[in-house]
């Protein structure tokens, strides 16, 4: 669609972001962020991938469902394993930690040469800052980005509330000065933006200058065996955090998930019945009691 507008251009990547000193506090991407996820990026990769490539395909921080997760040790890892060379930075993730992709964007922007980045499905949350640490953007045309306040579980009467939003409020201000850098938009724009919980496409993203073009669609694909693992694992990411919501810890929502699907992980010889296979029966009406509480 013809705009009048012009296209606002990319700076180049901001300097290191704030990290949290408590360890007490994890930030989380909504569940219906995994459910967004699910219905429109889970399986989407690229159609190829070379030795300079670092793929995020999954989750921000260590994942307990899959035991994986993107993390900043692997992502240091991985740069070391490339070494001076220019990197390509694969992602489509629904986030996860805020804090460890703060984590990954700082590993990144102190990598010597070129960082491209290519969102391939969608950047939310905590991949949508990991993405700003490319020197050069592209979307998918159908891809998202999405960005928003940081979101937290907390539990506690009034001033425990009051201390937790004072302690966040410095790491929204430091997002909101991080995609300004980037995109050279006024920091009050995108604070509304953040506040919203807003979704950019491909083409919105290059217009808004948090990306720089488009990816042609011959670069992406998806990857049907892929889709169904990513949206398996995905309905019990996204049912932990309603538990959690509803105010259970993450270990006993963990064990209650367990009880019906088994455990995640096992090994195939493991000889606990059930181990090493995903057992869904039950899931499903789980999961619509939880949404409709």
């Amino acid at each position: 669609m013809k705009t009048d507008r012009p296209r606002v251009m990319a700076a180049a990547r901001p300097d290191a972001m704030p990290l949290p000193i408590r360890q007490d506090v994890h930030a989380f991407t909504k569940p219906e962020v995994f459910d967004r996820w699910s219905d429109t990026a889970a399986g989407v990769r690229a159609l190829t991938v070379g030795d300079n490539v670092i793929t995020m395909f999954d989750v921000i921080g260590e994942d307990y469902w899959s035991g994986g997760g993107v993390t900043a040790k692997k992502v240091a890892s991985q740069l070391k394993a490339i070494g001076d060379r220019p990197v390509e930075v694969q992602i489509n993730s629904p986030g996860g930690d805020m804090f460890e992709g703060i984590a990954i964007f700082n590993v990144l922007r102190e990598h010597p040469q070129d960082i491209t980045v290519k969102v391939m499905g969608m950047a939310a949350s905590a991949a949508s800052i990991i993405a700003m640490a490319g020197d050069h953007v592209e979307m998918g045309a159908a891809s998202f980005l999405m960005i928003h306040n940081c979101w937290v579980l907390a539990i506690g009467n009034r001033h425990d509330m009051r201390e937790t939003a004072e302690w966040l409020e410095p790491f929204d201000q430091a997002m909101v000065d991080l995609y300004a850098a980037r995109t050279s938009q006024k920091p009050a724009d995108i604070a509304k933006w953040m506040d919203a919980e807003t979704y950019m496409s491909g083409s919105q993203a290059v217009e808004r200058g948090f990306a720089d073009a488009l990816l042609a669609s011959d670069q992406i694909t998806t990857d049907e065996k892929a889709q169904s693992a990513d949206r398996n694992i995905n309905e019990l990411r996204a049912m932990e955090l309603q538990l959690v919501s509803a105010g259970m810890s993450r270990s006993a929502a963990r064990a209650r998930i367990n009880k019906i699907k088994g455990t995640p992980g096992a090994a195939p010889n493991d000889p606990t019945p059930g181990a090493g296979e995903d057992d869904w029966s039950g899931i499903a009406d789980l999961i619509a009691t939880l949404r409709t509480s």
